[in-house]
């Protein structure tokens, strides 16, 4: 049955891609996306206006200011920090989880290259934003408000939408070679790495290469914090891209391979120790006299393997404690907007998401606990989802528009018989039990989204949302069987050392959210600008968690839970401002920028504080320009962390200032950037980091929240070719 899913869902798309050519002899070419190659040999392809369809409370990191932020980190999430409202949740080196507003993970629609790729792993460690390395992306969407049905379903916290830098075509008759190779250093673990571009290009084809290392040891904290034990990684990224421009429009292949050969984790029991992945994508865009085609698909392979690095103690295939995933992603989204009118705009599209997992862990020789079976923690595991949607956007006046959809997703999970490691454990029963059930679930989530824009001067924007926005259970919370102390451990992308154990009768998420972004600024928006955000969510059948009882856990610093459904209240705003201070010929250009969020959240059922919410936070920025000389310093503010969950066992965090600075010079074809992070050392602890597990459970220190990286100096290069 899967296979036929599968084989039907290719052959819509490949239907699709083969009568393109068709359109595009229908169509008008002189309404093709212009496409310019810049001095660096990047494309840029102006998109149609998209109106209502990228809110006002949307950001866009693009450009020079994403390629500054590339060189001090090798986390494609924490780029995102930069956006007020959006925060991440440590993890691995390159593998943070994005929060925003307060909801992390599964919560938060991801597309990576067109692809909407799962974490096959029981503690996330792969997600989706770890498959782009930072040197690739050419620019990342963040809808962090009341986000359109358009830009995703199937999540409730709003969507992040990575793209690829884009390669242009020649301007003559001729080939045209581009490139660029680039590398970094950082002090802070001795981290290094490097990437390669390279493109070749006539005036119809153009054949890309990007390709990205790096690595570091464990990293310092600030102060006397000392080595931050299980933060070493190493990572490796690869892919190529064949496009042929139309008449109309543009049609893309990319694949894709990556090695993540070691990645350490300070607050997780367990390790990655390899993490491979392939993928294979396929897009058209074209412009027609009626609007705009998109049609995308994509199969992705993830191959995942959990154990012990040596700061756990060592292992190999078989010691310590071997986890293994293999895991698919495949699917499709076709997406039209039709011009009805001057006026008028409608967007309809259909998306298809198939994910299916395997999830073992292999007997241990010698090991009476761990053995003589294999753990079958997610047995031939299934989620299919298949949504469509329809949305219009109308602009009445110079002063008004406004934006309505709706949404339908299907979501279809299924997972076969499990079993324990032997029959003589509490796992056991709970195998028998698991199995004697039926594990095929069916959700039919509805969505809508609602948006009200007004611009009663060419000084000031105001924009009115509701979303009501359904998120489906993802194949661990329901599907997680084992409630022995040791293997419910296992589970969990939470970093609080706690076990988790999945629910069968888990409901979809469906968040109510109400929200107003209000932008001021000049006529040109060159010289000053403030947005402001408030919003507040509702969730129905938010998945947290509730205490077993009686406990299963050996340690009374952990507790064992299980994902249950309840209702829960988030509400805060965010607020951004810039203003240029000072313009001169000979000294350059000189603004201020700042930023302001602030989340709450809430159990309404147990008046408890919901897990991983960042305490209110600040960033201000002195930034200045010369010429082709950048200067940045800021200064990051963060509150202590009080709001906890009490049932989780969440510790508080002490307030602290980071100062930060950093700049870069080009000349030429060459570019050089350096910067210093925690310019002043500071210690301080993560609030979103969870515990330091690994210097509890291996080195018997006393269990604290997890400390944030020390002073880092760092440099890069980067030479166009």
């Amino acid at each position: 049955m899967k296979s036929v899913r599968l084989h039907g869902s290719v052959s819509l798309l490949t239907l699709v891609l083969a009568v393109s050519p068709t359109l595009a002899q229908q169509s008008k070419p002189e309404i093709l996306p212009e496409v310019v190659v810049t001095a660096d040999g990047q494309a840029k392809m102006s998109p149609p206006a998209t109106g209502l369809a990228s809110p006002l409370s949307a950001f866009t990191l693009s450009g020079q200011p994403l390629q500054r932020l590339s060189p001090a980190t090798s986390d494609t999430a924490s780029l995102l920090t930069t956006i007020p409202g959006v925060d991440v949740a440590t993890g691995g080196g390159v593998s943070g989880l994005p929060v925003i507003h307060g909801l992390a993970s599964d919560r938060v629609n991801v597309i990576t290259y067109g692809m909407a790729i799962t974490a096959f792993c029981a503690n996330h460690m792969n997600p989706p934003l770890s498959h782009a390395d930072t040197s690739g992306i050419g620019s990342v969407e963040v809808l962090s408000g009341v986000t359109p049905v358009s830009k995703g379903g199937d999540s409730i916290a709003g969507s992040i939408l990575v793209e690829r830098k884009r390669t242009g075509f020649a301007a003559g008759d001729g080939l045209e070679v581009h490139g660029s190779i680039s590398g970094f250093y950082r002090s802070n673990g001795h981290g290094v790495g490097g990437s390669l571009e390279a493109s070749i290009a006539n005036r119809d084809w153009t054949l890309a290469y990007t390709g990205a290392w790096s690595r570091s040891d464990n990293t310092k904290a600030g102060g006397n914090g000392g080595v931050i034990r299980s933060s070493e990684y190493e990572s490796l990224n690869h892919m190529v891209t064949l496009s042929r421009r139309l008449d109309n429009g543009l049609v893309t292949v990319s694949g894709g391979i990556q090695n993540i050969p070691r990645q350490g984790y300070p607050n997780a029991w367990m390790d990655m120790l390899y993490n491979r992945a392939a993928f294979v994508n396929a897009a058209y865009e074209g412009s027609f006299d009626w609007g705009r085609l998109d049609a995308k698909a994509y199969w992705h392979q993830t191959d995942h393997y959990m154990n012990f690095l040596d700061d756990k103690g060592g292992s190999t295939p078989k010691t310590g404690m071997p986890m293994y995933t293999r895991g698919h992603d495949a699917g499709w989204s076709v997406k039209a907007s039709i011009d009805l009118s001057k006026q008028d705009v409608v967007r309809i599209g259909n998306e298809l998401h198939h994910a299916d997992l395997d999830d073992w862990w292999p007997a241990v020789a010698g090991s009476m606990m761990m053995g003589p079976n294999t753990y079958r923690n997610i047995n031939d595991g299934r989620r299919d989802r298949i949504g469509t949607f329809a949305e219009w956007e109308r602009t009445w006046s110079k002063e008004w528009s406004t934006l309505i959809g709706g949404r339908v997703d299907v979501v279809d999970m299924n997972t076969g018989d499990v079993q324990s490691y032997n029959g003589m454990d509490t796992d056991a029963t709970a195998a028998t039990a698991f199995n004697a059930r039926n594990h095929h679930r069916t959700d039919v989530n509805f969505d809508l989204t609602a948006l009200i824009r007004w611009k009663p001067t060419d000084q000031a924007d105001a924009e009115f949302g509701y979303a009501r926005k359904t998120r489906s259970p993802n194949l661990y919370e329901r599907y997680a069987w084992g409630t022995g102390g040791m293997s419910s451990q296992m589970t969990g992308w939470f970093g609080d050392g706690n076990g988790y154990i999945g629910n069968l009768n888990l409901k979809p998420e469906v968040a109510h959210t109400v929200s107003t972004t209000v932008s001021l600024h000049d006529p040109a928006s060159k010289t000053w600008s403030l947005k402001v955000t408030p919003y507040v969510s509702y969730v129905e059948n938010f998945i947290d968690a509730d205490r077993v009882a009686p406990p299963m856990m050996w340690d009374p610093n952990f507790v064992q839970l299980k994902f249950a459904n309840h209702d829960a209240l988030l509400w805060g705003f965010d607020a951004s401002a810039r203003a240029a201070v000072w313009s001169s010929p000979t000294w350059g250009d000189v603004s201020v920028t700042g930023q302001l969020a602030y989340t709450r959240g809430e159990n309404l059922d147990t008046n408890d504080g919901l897990y991983r919410v960042m305490p209110l936070n600040a960033t201000i920025g002195l930034d200045h320009r010369l010429g082709d000389w950048t200067n940045a310093f800021d200064v990051k503010l963060v509150a202590a962390k009080t709001d906890v969950s009490k049932t989780r066992l969440e510790q508080t965090t002490p307030g602290y200032a980071l100062l930060n600075w950093k700049t870069g010079y080009r000349w030429g074809q060459v570019s050089f950037d350096v910067g210093v992070d925690n310019i002043l050392d500071k210690k301080y602890a993560l609030p979103l980091g969870g515990l330091n597990v690994v210097d509890y459970g291996w080195y018997g220190q006393p269990l604290r929240p997890l400390l944030g990286t020390g002073r880092s100096f760092w440099a890069a290069l980067k030479v166009q070719l």
